[in-house]
């Protein structure tokens, strides 16, 4: 049935309804294009507008044309602000008029009069926030708008203009922020402060904890401490009264006090990041009194400029309270004052440990005999290691035994190297035993090389011993032989290429004329020094033709050495 029904053909009529209303979608689509196109125009140029208006406001409150281009073009938030206020302001009136014709102005052709009164509301209400410019500013240091809004009122109310102002930023920012490769060194001291610090803070600190982690929240963290582009809003934030600070009678006079007391130049940004409220301080009554304590530890001259770069926090109220503490502690556990004096010069970051936790590992040391004096070398040597908790302490203890030390080698190894016992167990104890391990040293062996040369526990694999074995297998050793000569001679490998095995080696093989089998045997040979023993004694047994092993050489004191070689009491070493 379908295939015999008649196809109609179409309706005029209804066709051409159809295509009157589709031109007149197209018409009204057009229309509405051209209109968000127009409208679009108009926002931009509006902005244009109000940014020259803001430009115009910040020369009138005294900002160089420069300057104010360049404001104006980074404090986008302001302009949006007074462009919706203005907006705002233009839409309650079109509201509030009797005259239709007011609210048809807005799409009116002739633009040019229109972005004049729109420029000029635009500059009236940026004269009216009553900020004199400073808001806008604050913007463009990368202040969000509510921060730059709060401080802006802070400022004005301390009678701040802008032109001052901006002389203020550029000055803070080149002693905070000079030019320099050391923004993760910085970061990395920050981190460390914080990690040590376990006495009650003062104002000082608690602002400076506060403005570290305000960074730290970042992603970077404070590796970002150093960066101006980074951190220098937060360091407005947390301490708004450095803008209040003159820069000639006040900010120059404590940056020349420093660098008179040995800070340097280009390290003063050390200081005032890690404890910008130094530069509240006043010299006379506040710096000089708190830096004159330290003479209790032989801080003299330049010695407290060097303190202050390496722990900024002396100069603070609570850190300087636990000073006394510390001292006190020293004196009870009978550490000779010359020892608590240079471990606190060299590591004045002991400084912010409580004497709780300090005495804790005091008497953790104690219990493996080392007291009194035998601490006050381990402090000198290693003051960091009064950082760690017993626990941590303990398990490096446990780490050693495992390795078939008995407590008495434990004992001779802490006064020996006490930064093994502040090192990470799977981060550096454990990557030195894997080394040993490759070059052939047993766990049978582990205990002779390291109570020999505990030392090696602290060597930088990539940097020390990777490079002195391949040094060594560069000349014709194998791995083999390397880890049979460690076993032997443990220090082996703690010896510099340059200074030690390169001489000496050059001196065996070209001037001695030995082979490598004797050096294989007599590991100990880079030991001596080369112009006070090995030359001397190879030229002497030259000069009466004999012939003998390194080990025969080298292994005797100088009278029996004289004795067995020269038939005499005393041995005269000719000049070399």
């Amino acid at each position: 049935m379908s295939a015999n029904r008649a196809i109609c053909p179409p309706n005029p009529i209804q066709t051409k309804d159809t295509k009157t209303h589709f031109n007149s979608d197209r018409i009204l689509l057009c229309q509405s294009s051209f209109r968000c196109s127009n409208n679009d125009n108009l926002e931009a140029e509006e902005e244009e507008v109000a940014r020259n208006a803001v430009r115009e406001y910040l020369e009138e409150y005294g900002a160089s044309r420069e300057k104010s281009v360049k404001i104006s073009s980074s404090c986008p938030k302001y302009l949006e602000m007074l462009i919706d206020s203005v907006r705002d302001l233009d839409e309650w009136n079109s509201w509030t008029a009797d005259s239709g014709e007011i609210i048809s102005s807005d799409f009116d052709s002739c633009a040019t009069p229109k972005l004049e009164s729109f420029k000029k509301k635009v500059y009236e209400m940026a004269k009216g926030k009553g900020d004199e410019g400073i808001l806008p500013f604050l913007e463009s240091l990368g202040l969000t708008l509510s921060s730059a809004t709060y401080l802006a009122g802070y400022l004005s109310s301390h009678s701040q203009t802008l032109p001052l102002l901006i002389h203020k930023v550029k000055y803070v920012k080149e002693i905070f922020f000079s030019d320099s490769d050391d923004e993760g060194l910085i970061g990395k001291n920050a981190r460390r402060m914080m990690m040590h610090l376990s006495v009650s803070a003062d104002e000082d600190l608690q602002q400076t904890l506060s403005f570290f982690e305000k960074i730290q929240a970042r992603r970077g963290g404070l590796d970002l401490l150093g960066c101006e582009n980074a951190s220098f809003r937060y360091l407005i934030e947390s301490f708004p009264r450095i803008l209040l600070l003159p820069v000639e009678s006040h900010m120059k006079p404590v940056m020349n006090f420093l660098e008179d007391i040995g800070v340097p130049r280009g390290c003063a940004k050390n200081v005032l990041l890690l404890f910008p409220p130094i530069l509240f301080y006043n010299i006379d009554k506040d710096i000089k009194p708190r830096l004159l304590a330290f003479e209790k530890v032989g801080v003299q001259d330049n010695g407290s400029g060097k303190m202050l770069i390496k722990y900024p926090w002396i100069l603070s109220s609570s850190i300087l309270e636990n000073y006394q503490k510390v001292l006190c502690l020293f004196d009870e556990e009978k550490v000779p004052k010359a020892c608590s004096s240079r471990a606190i010069k060299n590591w004045p970051h002991i400084l912010g440990c409580s004497n709780n936790n300090l005495k804790m590992m005091v008497d953790q040391i104690g219990e493996l005999g080392i007291r009194s004096n035998k601490l006050g070398k381990v402090i000198v040597t290693s003051p960091q290691l009064l950082h760690c908790r017993p626990p941590e302490f303990l398990q490096v203890v446990s780490f050693l035994k495992d390795l078939g030390l008995v407590e008495e080698d434990i004992s001779r190894i802490l006064y020996r190297c006490p930064e093994i016992f502040a090192t990470s167990i799977d981060r550096t104890l454990m990557k030195k035993l894997e080394f040993l391990s490759a070059i052939g040293v047993s766990r049978t062996h582990l205990p002779r090389v390291i109570r020999k040369y505990p030392e090696l526990f602290v060597c930088d694999v990539n940097r020390a011993l990777l490079p002195r074995m391949k040094y060594l297998m560069k000349i014709g050793l194998s791995r083999r032989d390397i880890g049979f000569m460690v076993r032997r001679f443990s220090p082996l490998l703690g010896y510099s290429i340059e200074e030690v095995l390169r001489p000496k080696f050059e001196f065996l093989t070209q001037t001695m004329k030995k082979p490598l089998s004797e050096v294989i045997d007599y590991p100990r040979y880079f030991s001596y020094s080369l112009e006070k023993k090995i030359k001397p004694r190879f030229w002497l047994l030259k000069s009466i033709n004999m012939e003998c092993s390194l080990k025969e050489m080298l292994g005797k004191n100088d009278e029996e050495f004289a004795a067995d070689y020269m038939g005499v009491e005393q041995m005269v070493v000719p000049p070399s």
